[in-house]
């Protein structure tokens, strides 16, 4: 993979430059700027929480783990890496930078955070300076100038192939750990049994994951962001629901796989139709969609497949109309997924700035734009078993169109989510997800 990277890195590295020459020149700025942040101190202690790098940092290069450096770039040269490396025995020193990157950067290294301040540009009010509050040193603080943060974000959605290569990598190691986390399920392991499986099978600690892990049996599948991990397993395993990705050089995995015990053949059923509507969802992922749109008719597929397995007795239209649907599925189809696994820029009209409502009654989809060629995004439906929005619901008009006999047996097992990423193309779109997992 090394020798992939290799040869895909400087198409990648002049990309963002010609990204950074437009938006520099449109914010009046004759440099970027870009610290990688420092680790920020726990309130009331001298423990740092685990240090989580600028994105913007590691845009250019493959540092997910180099507190206290900073990038410079001035269009016309060499960008530059000043590199922490302080004198220190508590903790591991970070060793010096090393790979298939460096060749393309002038590397400075500095023993303490204030030397960094020497190597930066002198006219600092000419730099446009991106990091948050904890970044700043001494007079040097982050500006976010939003004209050149508005440009660079809008056009961080089109993944270089040196990207969505680290993301393939990210994938593969998501699914070694679902697979383990499928097999830890069958075995009769409890939630946070199920997630030690997960961590040692990607080979990562729980700081180093995209997000939090989901890991949810029976009910605890009807929390969205279920993350207590229970250290004893329930007395009968009727389904699982697990949520976790993996990273690559700070890029992210995002997969969501549900799982039905052997004797729940009904769920299992629910599960097999969300399945291939999310398929589904998933081919129409083209150059040119509008993703709400996609999002809406993806709420119109999973009415009919609560309607041809018996819980609901109202057409498609109207159960969409009416709300009944959102009850059922009440977060987005996906959004976009990249350095950060809710990535940037989801709503935002054009590289000038703008916004895109979300459509009216969809008040969680996290991206309105316009699918094209590069961006990948996650396609996640979902039907779910939820006591408030179903006791909510269960008080409407259309309660009456509801088989709640039925709706009742199902919250044994509390909900379905089958989630991808995906890269939009010119042509078919490429399944990263299940890519990775065919390949296991």
């Amino acid at each position: 993979m090394t020798d992939t990277l290799a040869a895909l890195y400087p198409q990648h590295l002049a990309t963002l430059r010609e990204r950074t020459d437009t938006a520099l020149a449109r914010g009046g700025f004759d440099t970027l700027v870009v610290p990688a942040g420092r680790p920020i101190t726990k309130f009331l202690d001298d423990q740092d929480y685990p240090f989580i790098v600028n994105p913007h940092f590691k845009h250019w290069l493959p540092l997910t783990d180099a507190p206290g450096s900073w990038l410079v770039y001035t269009p016309g040269n060499k960008p530059k890496l000043i590199f922490l490396q302080p004198r220190d025995y508590w903790h591991v020193v970070p060793e010096a930078p090393s790979g298939y990157w460096v060749d393309h950067f002038d590397i400075v290294i500095v023993r303490k955070p204030a030397d960094a301040i020497a190597e930066l540009p002198a006219a600092t009010a000419r730099c446009a300076i991106i990091g948050d509050d904890h970044c700043s040193l001494q007079d040097v603080r982050p500006n976010n100038p939003q004209v050149v943060i508005d440009h660079l974000h809008y056009h961080r959605a089109y993944k270089t192939p040196y990207e969505l290569e680290l993301m393939r990598e990210a994938s593969r190691r998501g699914t070694r750990g679902h697979r383990a986390a499928e097999q830890a399920f069958r075995a009769g392991e409890s939630e946070f049994g199920i997630h030690m499986a997960y961590l040692k099978a990607v080979g990562q600690i729980d700081a180093e994951l995209p997000y939090a892990s989901i890991v949810g049996l029976n009910e605890h599948g009807a929390v969205l962001h279920y993350t207590n991990f229970d250290r004893s397993a329930p007395a009968a395993l009727r389904s699982f629901l697990i949520d976790a990705g993996a990273s690559a050089s700070g890029y992210a995995s995002d997969i969501t796989r549900t799982y039905a015990s052997a004797d729940a053949g009904e769920f299992q059923a629910l599960i097999d139709s969300v399945d291939a509507a999310e398929r589904g969802f998933v081919a129409k992922v083209r150059h040119g969609q509008s993703y709400p749109d996609l999002h809406v008719h993806a709420h119109h597929v999973l009415a009919g497949v609560l309607r041809e397995h018996g819980f609901i007795r109202m057409s498609p239209e109207s159960a969409v109309e009416s709300g009944v649907s959102a009850a059922f599925f009440p977060h987005g189809l996906g959004h976009g997924i990249g350095m950060q696994v809710h990535d940037v820029a989801g709503f935002q009209a054009s590289e000038t700035g703008g916004t895109i409502a979300r459509p009216e009654g969809h008040p969680y989809l996290r991206l309105t734009r316009e699918l094209g060629a590069g961006m990948v995004v996650t396609i996640e439906p979902g039907i779910y078993f939820i006591d408030m929005l179903l006791a909510e619901l269960k008080n409407k008009p259309v309660a009456s169109d509801i088989d709640w006999a039925k709706v009742d047996r199902f919250r044994q097992y509390g909900g379905i989510r089958i989630e991808d990423d995906v890269v939009c193309t010119t042509g078919e779109p490429e399944n990263l997800t299940r890519d990775a997992f065919a390949a296991l």
